[in-house]
């Protein structure tokens, strides 16, 4: 193990909604060999995450 934490999708920006399937899909591609690491485990660690913080910006004007 690397030491690197999982990640949650549902935290992430690229996690959205798709009216087309009905569901929320990840929005960045990944390769086969990312793909293949993401289904084998949970300890997956996304190197595309990025946390879906939507105060940040508000935090930055201040």
């Amino acid at each position: 193990m690397t030491g690197k934490k999982a990640t949650n999708c549902e935290t992430c920006t690229n996690y959205t909604y798709d009216e087309d399937y009905d569901c929320y899909v990840c929005m960045v591609n990944l390769d086969e060999d990312e793909m293949a690491r993401f289904l084998a485990g949970t300890n997956y660690a996304c190197p595309y995450y990025r946390l879906d913080d939507e105060y940040g910006v508000v935090r930055h004007q201040n």
